[in-house]
Order: C-alpha cells, then structure tokens, then sequence
C-alpha cells in the first residue's frame, strides 16, 4: 500500500449569482484551477446559508431567485494552491477562502483500455 500525502484543501464560498468575465464565478473559478494545472476542483450547490452580510439564502420553493451558496473545493499540493491565490483573490470581490491541510488517501484516474496501448 502506498502511503498517504500530504496536501491542502482550499474551499472558496460564493454565491450563485456571482460573476467573473461574464460567466458564473464558480464556473471561472474552475476554469482557471485547471489551466493552473491543479489536480482537481468540485462545485457544490448550497440549499440554505448566510455569509458576512448575515443575509439568509434559502432554496425554499417560494424563494427560488435568491442568491443560493457555492462552494468550491480544490484540492492539490499545498505550494501549487498558495501560487493559485493571487489569482483567485482577483476573482472573489465577496466570500470566504479557507486553506486546511489534508490527508490524500489516493488519487487516480479511470483507467481507459484506449489510451494503454
């Protein structure tokens, strides 16, 4: 068995209806974590918080066009995601960024029989 890794865990909370460049700050935020060649990225929708405003977004069935919670999990080792932060900080105008250190158990791919010959 090989052994675990250290890494780190970023996790940047926004909101759904915020935007970079004219799209979805989450989805750039993505984008941007895979052109800086980081292992992974993972947006998850939020059905009810409230952040530094204390305003409360809540997916209720008659609040459906409130500003609902994103958060946006990178993980990777912790030198790449310090080198990604300048550029996320450009993006994120209102939010929360936490870094954590992180146990990487595994990390791998599918493997597809195409690509081993």
């Amino acid at each position: 068995m090989k052994p675990m890794s250290k890494g780190a865990l970023l996790r940047i909370f926004v909101g759904e209806s915020d935007r970079w460049e004219h799209r979805p700050l989450y989805e750039a935020i993505v984008i941007k974590a895979r052109e800086a060649h980081l292992a992974g990225a993972t947006v998850l929708h939020g059905r009810m918080g409230f952040g530094a405003s204390s305003k409360l977004h809540t997916a209720k069935i008659l609040r459906l066009s409130e500003d609902l919670p994103i958060v946006i999990e990178i993980v990777d080792h912790r030198e790449k995601i310090e080198k990604f932060l300048p550029t996320l900080e450009e993006m994120v105008k209102e939010g929360l960024v936490t870094l954590e250190n992180v146990d990487v158990v595994w990390y791998r791919a599918a493997q597809d029989d195409n690509n081993n010959q």
